[in-house]
């Protein structure tokens, strides 16, 4: 019989599965504690847990962990993990150093469906969606690795977050408990190209995360060449819900917006930006294109299409672009690992 995966349980579920074994809630307590807080690796280390409790669990029950393939430095301090999944996928987590700040950027599928041109992570297209553990265990691995407390969290890395939405609520469950991660609500940060669907869940989740829409171009010509979900979520349907979703929470959304080199960096995209992001009371990111497809546009650029924003009493920032050197942004290191074992069984793909 397969054993249950103990770090796929929220503290609600924990609770359940105690009460099914007739053990007192604190049970429940001490085991999330054990598995969430402390990362602990064997149920023989659960020092406070009755003998029978730990017998009992460790046979109905793993406790699997990720494993690090490979770990990058960036001369300016941000870190990339390569973890290699059980069935030989590989997945990405970026830690950002600001200060006191330490910001984990987390995958949530191996692979990504919507195969934005511009971004590493679709090219190979969808392998699989990532199991609550092993998007929570990008944390619990990453400290335990750093030995450093991850104190705000981004799911920004590889795949569409509201494209595995079951998973996605439950680690953000595990990560805001205060009996689990404890990251408060506001420093998590959930990242789409703009599922209609997910967002309207995101809105009743009763959790206030904050929410960031890749938006890229301001018509539905441009954004079904750059975000191709545009096409399933056209960009009315998009902000009418984007804009409901502001009404109901009151928590500002941002616009995530990479500048590309003749598609949507002229004096007339940002005019139409700034009239999105007035219908939204968004704020905008304004992020350097990865040369990954397309040329990105010139820091000069990027800058005077800024000061034309905030002219017009649009709140804009300029992303600073961090771990260059080491192919940060999520999907590049997983493609140049997967082509590497593929040349080196001669077996490249086309």
């Amino acid at each position: 019989m397969d054993k249950k995966n103990i770090r796929n349980l929220t503290y609600k579920d924990m609770q359940s599965y105690c009460a099914a074994k007739g053990y007192p809630m604190h049970r429940a307590a001490q085991l999330y504690a054990w598995v969430y807080r402390k990362n602990m690796s064997a149920f023989s280390g659960m020092t406070d847990l009755p003998k029978e409790i730990i017998e009992t669990v460790s046979k109905e029950c793993a406790l699997k962990k990720l494993l690090c393939e490979e770990k990058k430095v960036s001369r300016d301090g941000t870190r990339k993990f390569l973890w290699k999944l059980e069935d030989g996928e590989y997945i990405e987590s970026v830690l950002l150093k600001e200060k006191n700040r330490r910001t984990l950027c987390l995958s949530t599928q191996a692979g990504c469906r919507f195969r934005c041109p511009f971004c590493a992570s679709g090219k190979k297209g969808f392998k699989r969606n990532l199991d609550v553990s092993e998007i929570v265990g990008q944390v619990l691995e990453a400290q335990e690795i750093t030995k450093e407390k991850v104190t705000n969290i981004v799911f920004m890395g590889m795949g569409e977050p509201l494209d595995n939405y079951e998973n996605l609520e439950k680690a953000i469950r595990i990560i805001n408990d205060k009996n689990g991660l404890g990251i408060g609500a506001r420093k998590i940060t959930v990242s789409t190209c703009g599922i209609v669907p997910g967002i309207i869940k995101l809105k009743d989740l009763g959790i206030q995360v904050e929410l960031s829409v890749s938006l890229h171009a301001s018509n539905n010509a441009m954004r079904n060449e750059l975000v191709p979900a545009n096409k399933k979520y056209p960009l009315e349907e998009l902000l009418a819900v984007c804009r409901k979703h502001y009404n109901a929470t009151g928590r500002v959304i941002t616009l995530e917006y990479a500048m590309i080199k003749g598609k949507n960096d002229s004096a007339e995209d940002a005019d139409a930006l700034v009239r999105v992001a007035g219908r939204l009371k968004a704020k905008v990111n304004l992020i350097s294109c990865n040369p990954y497809t397309f040329e990105p546009s010139s820091p000069e650029k990027v800058r005077k299409f800024r000061d034309r924003l905030r002219s017009q009493g649009c709140n804009v920032t300029i992303r600073k672009s961090c771990g260059k050197d080491i192919l940060a942004a999520c999907g590049q290191l997983a493609a140049e690992h997967r082509i590497q074992k593929l040349e080196d069984r001669g077996q490249r793909e086309d």
